[in-house]
C-alpha cells in the first residue's frame, strides 16, 4: 500500500489521481490533501477519501504547506499549478521525501536550488509532464543514464505554422482552441506562444543533467510522440500513445510497475502518419526567451515565469493582444539584474517584482 500526500487535489491531475487511486484501492491511499482555493470540490473530495490530513490553502496555507512533508506518505505527488507550487516542491524534497511533479514552475524556477537539495536528502524526482515521463521511461527510469539528445516534441500549438505577425490580432478563444490536447486556460496559452516548450526544455536541463545543446524541439503535430531519446550509438527510442495524461500520472504512482489504465490503445492496422517539422523560430519568440533565461541561469527564468503569468492573464482578459506577452515578458527580462538564487524568501520576492514590472508595461501598452 503506497500512501500519498496529493497537493492540488481540484486540478486537472489532482483529479486524475484521485481516479487512479479509486481504481486502485489495494495499491494506494491518499492520508493527506491540499487544494488551494476550491472550497466545494475539495470538501466532496475530502468526504469521499477521508483522509488523515487536509487544508484549504487559501484558509491555512501553513497547514497546507506541511502536507507536503507529511510524516505518513511514501509519496509527494505535486498536482499545485503556478508559482505557488514550488514551495510545496522544497518542502517535500527537503524532507526527502519521493516527489511525483506535475508543477512546472519548481524546475523552472527553481530547478538548481530543488536539485541540488534533492542530491544532499536523496529525495526522487519523479516527472509527471507527459514529455519528460516520455524521456524517463525511454531511459528506463534511470534520469542519469548517458545520452546523445533529448528530443521534445510540441504540437504547434493552436496556430500551427502560421507567421508570427499575422497573430497580432487573434481571440483569446483563437488562442485557446488546442487541436489536440484539453488544458487549463494558461497552459494552453503558452502552447500557442511555445513558451510552454520553452519551459520544458529547461525542465529537461534540470532532471537529466544534458546540457541546452544536447536538447531540441521539433513539432509533431499529431501529438502522439511524447518525444524521443537518441543514445551514444546513434538509436532513437521514442514513447507514443494517443495523447492523454492518464499514462504518465499512472506511471508516476506505479513505476516500475505498468498497470491497466482505461486508454485507448493505438490501432497499428488502420493507416495513419506521424508527421515531424523543424519549429520554425522566429514563429515563436517566447520559446527562444525562455531557452536564453534558461541558459543565462540565476533569478532570470524565476522572472521570465512571472511575467508570463501575469501577460497571459492580461491577454485572456483583453487587455493586451497575443503578440503583447512576448513584448510584455521580454521587457520585464530586459530590466533583470541577474544574480543566483539563494533561498525562496529570495525567489519570492524576485517573483513579485517582476508581477509589479509586468503590470506597469501592461498598463503603458
Amino acid at each position: 500500500m503506497k500512501k500519498i500526500s496529493l497537493i492540488g487535489s481540484t486540478g486537472s491531475i489532482g483529479r486524475q489521481v484521485v481516479e487512479i487511486v479509486k481504481r486502485y484501492p489495494s495499491r494506494y491511499k491518499i492520508v493527506a490533501m491540499t487544494a488551494n482555493s476550491n472550497k466545494s470540490l475539495f470538501d466532496r473530495q475530502v468526504a469521499e477519501i477521508r483522509p488523515e490530513a487536509y487544508a484549504l490553502a487559501s484558509e491555512d496555507r501553513n497547514v497546507a504547506l506541511g502536507l507536503a512533508e507529511f510524516a505518513d506518505a511514501d509519496l509527494i505527488f505535486n498536482a499545485a499549478s503556478g508559482f505557488a507550487g514550488l514551495e510545496y516542491s522544497l518542502n517535500a524534497v527537503q524532507a526527502g521525501k519521493p516527489l511525483a511533479l506535475a508543477n512546472k514552475e519548481s524546475l523552472v524556477c527553481a530547478g538548481d536550488l530543488i536539485v541540488s537539495l534533492a542530491k544532499k536528502t536523496g529525495a526522487e524526482i519523479i516527472p509527471v509532464d507527459s514529455e519528460h515521463s516520455a524521456i524517463w521511461q525511454c531511459l528506463n527510469f534511470d534520469a542519469g543514464k548517458s545520452v546523445r539528445r533529448l528530443i521534445i516534441t510540441a504540437s504547434g500549438g493552436a496556430f500551427g505554422d502560421r507567421s508570427y505577425e499575422t497573430l497580432k490580432n487573434v481571440t483569446p478563444d483563437e488562442a485557446l482552441a488546442h487541436p489536440t490536447w484539453k488544458m487549463g486556460k494558461k497552459i494552453t496559452i503558452d502552447s500557442a506562444t511555445l513558451m510552454n516548450k520553452g519551459y520544458e526544455v529547461i525542465e529537461a536541463h534540470m532532471l537529466y543533467g544534458t546540457p541546452y545543446s544536447a536538447i531540441e524541439t521539433v513539432i509533431q503535430p499529431q501529438s502522439i510522440v511524447h518525444s524521443l531519446v537518441e543514445f551514444a550509438d546513434g538509436a532513437v527510442m521514442a514513447q507514443m500513445s494517443y495523447p492523454t495524461m492518464e499514462i504518465p500520472v499512472q506511471l508516476a504512482l506505479s513505476f516500475p510497475d505498468r498497470l491497466v489504465s482505461t486508454v485507448k490503445s493505438m490501432d497499428f492496422q488502420k493507416a495513419f502518419s506521424l508527421g515531424f517539422k523543424p519549429l520554425v523560430r522566429e514563429n515563436y519568440p517566447c520559446y527562444d526567451l525562455a531557452l536564453k533565461c534558461g541558459e543565462s541561469g540565476g533569478i532570470f527564468p524565476c522572472v521570465m515565469n512571472a511575467a508570463d503569468e501575469i501577460a497571459v492573464k492580461a491577454f485572456l482578459e483583453g487587455r493586451i493582444s497575443f503578440t503583447d506577452i512576448f513584448r510584455v515578458v521580454d521587457g520585464v527580462v530586459q530590466t533583470a539584474h541577474g544574480g543566483k538564487i539563494q533561498n525562496f524568501a529570495q525567489l519570492t520576492e524576485v517573483d513579485e517584482a517582476a508581477r509589479r514590472s509586468a503590470q506597469k508595461i501592461i498598463e503603458r501598452l
